[in-house]
């Protein structure tokens, strides 16, 4: 059996984010994908561009990923606009209400991959074993599916809200199908965005128009499982023209210019983040519907907040895998991320019910808040900042 310190499950952002945070610790950290590493060092792009907090924008600085990704390729969000159905009305923000000249940014989730591998990958008290698919998963063991047996103080699980490491442990979760499918996809137009995104809430659907570098936007649509296949059949052209006329033409004429991407909508949130010698990061702790944006942001701080947890016992003379050390991390994180995923679903239900009533109080929510200076105040603060501290 190889012995390391860590055990990390799972190489997507959040595992690899939590790796480089704990690089440095005097710890032997093992990183175990199942895909192989020239994919991780190149991702292939999946159409999610990540809006990011102040918050992930620091910790990205502060791990030296920042630096990595191409100013050209992200986007900034300077103002946000919330409207309710075919009304011309919007709940408004901007960045006087935030701590920078700036809601936050929009990078492709593709490039957060690799720049989080690329800060990885020779740190050499990290050893990446990449092509690998884990059979089994115990207390501080973990099998590989070609027999390599890897022990660990700590096996930490990072590898999607479908965790298979979370279930082989035992740990079950919360699941709320929301019975949708989003497409994403950038589209280019004519008329320029001028830094504003736009959540328009729809009857029929969901459509959020978030500005990328230049005269681009990420376009995120959420349907029915019916209308999105439909809408993924649609001739890239017909797409593109049904998009135009559902922003009601404000960017004038636009085009696709990538792939359109679907996935279905589930929000997950583990009944545990811990166990003896075993943690949850990411999507695997909380998996977000993505109308606040703050999947990315929420495993970021997640892990920020395992590994401020782990440093601070190892300071203490205590072990990693301790589970009174571990709670203290799920305490923090259960502390940020429940308000965020309850009040999310809550968001959801009321602005995808197309009764009168909530047709009503949907309207008389977005007033009060550009109404009522405090709640905005809070709003703004939600969607800037998520506590990496514990």
């Amino acid at each position: 059996m190889e012995a390391f310190d860590i055990v990390i499950i799972g190489a997507g952002p959040a595992g690899l984010g939590f790796a480089r945070q704990m690089s440095g610790a005097g710890l032997r950290i093992a990183l175990v994908e199942q895909l192989e590493e020239n994919i991780l060092a190149e991702p292939p792009e999946d159409g999610r561009d990540i809006a990011l907090t102040h918050t992930s924008e620091q910790i990205m600085e502060d791990l030296g990923m920042w630096q990595h990704i191409p100013e050209e390729a992200m986007g900034v969000i300077r103002e946000a606009k919330v409207v309710n159905g075919r009304s011309d009305y919007a709940l408004h923000f901007d960045s006087i209400q935030s701590e920078k000249p700036y809601l936050g940014r929009i990078v492709p989730n593709h490039l957060i991959r690799k720049a989080a591998y690329l800060q990885v990958k020779d740190l050499a008290d990290i050893t990446l074993i990449t092509g690998a698919l884990v059979v089994e998963a115990t207390t501080g063991r973990v099998v590989l599916e070609d027999g390599r047996e890897l022990g660990a103080s700590l096996v930490v699980a990072a590898d999607s809200r479908f965790s298979g490491i979370r279930r082989k442990m035992g740990i079950s979760a919360e699941m709320l199908d929301f019975g949708r499918v989003v497409i994403v996809c950038e589209m280019s137009h004519v008329l320029p965005h001028n830094d504003v995104a736009t959540e328009c809430f729809h009857y029929d659907q969901t459509l959020a128009i978030l500005p990328m570098h230049g005269e681009v936007s990420s376009v995120v649509v959420t349907l029915s499982s019916e209308k999105a296949d439909a809408a993924m059949a649609m001739p890239a052209q017909a797409f593109a023209a049904d998009i135009q006329e559902r922003f009601g033409g404000k960017l004038g004429k636009m085009e696709l210019i990538t792939d359109r991407v679907a996935y279905p909508l589930v929000g997950v949130f583990a009944r545990q983040f811990v166990a003896p010698r075993f943690a949850l990061v990411g999507d695997a702790a909380v998996g977000m519907h993505p109308v606040t944006a703050h999947g990315y942001n929420l495993g970021l701080s997640g892990a920020a907040l395992l590994s401020e947890a782990l440093r601070a016992a190892l300071a203490e003379g205590q072990g990693i895998g301790d589970i009174a050390v571990l709670r203290r991390y799920e305490r923090a994180h259960r502390k940020v991320a429940r308000p965020l995923y309850l009040g999310t679903n809550a968001l959801v239900k009321l602005y995808t019910d197309t009764r009168l009533p909530a047709k009503i109080l949907r309207g008389v929510a977005l007033r009060l808040g550009n109404a009522l200076p405090p709640i905005k105040q809070r709003i703004v603060q939600q969607l800037t900042q998520i506590s990496a501290r514990g």
